[in-house]
């Protein structure tokens, strides 16, 4: 099953992290763009074919992973023989196969994805944002999907929350909970979606088509969109705030999406084919 990630927005409320160089995909946390920590979480769970939809400043994507090794590497160049290169510690451990597809620089979310339709064929594809990383168990969410017959599926998550909680007995608080996880929220359309070819028949090439707007809300009049719980972790970078919060979880090592680095947590030997 291939992966669409929308990698085309502007990030115009992550300004101080793009500064207008860099689309957001490409913003880093703690050394690695958040789109290659978002591939490595669908790597990790055994889906390694990504359709990339690209808009904003798309060649700086584009030229990541043109030199992804030598990005990842030390070298040796021979300027007479410009195709001979060395690379000292080996090639870059990902198998991931990468199309880079140019969906242009004002279209929509919905006009994005109807654009790579040619990409991802007669299969149902999964899609997410290039924004947010979280532990959602991938392969129940395929399974979920080619379970219960719909031709959308979305992740509902309850965003964590961004002030303390307190319960409170007249003007004494009772307890106190900083920054609580799936409490006192509403779900929201964590991404990590899962689609049918049928969701293409909603879709329009038109740049105005957004998904989060008509598309989605006729498959929910039409009973084809399901959602998937997902309580555990999840995080959106919408702001620097955000960005500020992903880099010091990861320094920290306690990064809750950093699945492949825990030997009981890799998903070794799990087929892509769903």
């Amino acid at each position: 099953m291939k992966v669409v990630i929308l990698c085309g927005g502007r990030g115009t409320r992550i300004q101080e992290a793009t500064r207008g160089l860099i689309p957001k995909p490409m913003v880093d946390v703690c050394g690695r763009p958040i789109l290659w920590h978002i591939m490595k979480i669908y790597s990790a769970w055994g889906f390694k074919e990504f359709v990339l939809c690209l808009g904003h400043l798309s060649p700086v994507i584009k030229d990541y992973f043109l030199n992804y090794a030598a990005r990842n590497n030390d070298i040796t160049l021979d300027l007479s023989k410009p195709d001979e290169i060395t690379y000292h510690q080996g090639a870059p451990t990902e198998d991931w196969k990468v199309t880079l597809v140019d969906t242009g620089q004002n279209a929509m979310t919905g006009a994005r994805i109807a654009k790579i339709r040619n990409y991802v064929g007669d299969e149902s594809f999964m899609l997410t944002y290039g924004d947010a990383v979280a532990d959602v168990n991938l392969q129940e969410l395929a399974a979920f999907h080619k379970n219960n017959g719909a031709i959308a599926t979305l992740t509902g998550v309850v965003p964590i929350g961004r002030f303390g909680r307190m319960e409170a007995d007249g003007y004494r608080v009772k307890s106190f909970e900083e920054k609580p996880v799936g409490k006192g929220g509403n779900l929201i359309n964590g991404g990590f979606m899962v689609f049918d070819p049928g969701i293409f028949e909603y879709l329009s090439e038109e740049d105005s088509c957004v998904l989060e707007r008509e598309p989605l809300e006729k498959l929910a009049i039409d009973g084809e969109l399901n959602m998937f719980s997902h309580d555990g972790f999840w995080q959106c970078m919408d702001t620097y705030r955000d960005l500020l919060l992903l880099n010091d979880l990861w320094s920290s090592g306690s990064a809750p999406w950093n699945i492949w680095d825990d030997d009981s947590n890799k998903n070794t030997g799990v087929s892509n084919d769903k």
